[in-house]
């Protein structure tokens, strides 16, 4: 089972649109929002996977279930 997320969706959202738009540092922005850097750092980098034509984080863990069955 996933561990509980600290941080709410709202607020992950939030944080990458505003990396995204502004072009501002990872730091600045995680420091403006109350975030841990190395969190919104992390976010970011899924973000960009999740638009790519690989497979999203929802895809992973659907196959990897489908794979226990």
């Amino acid at each position: 089972m996933a561990a509980p997320r600290k941080y709410p969706d709202e607020l992950r959202e939030r944080a990458i649109r505003e990396v995204r738009t502004t072009g501002r540092p990872i730091a600045h922005v995680a420091k403006d929002l109350g975030i841990h850097k190395e969190a919104l750092r992390g976010w970011v980098r899924q973000a960009k996977v999740n638009r790519s034509d690989r497979l999203t984080t929802a895809e992973l863990d659907e196959l990897k279930q489908l794979r226990k069955e």
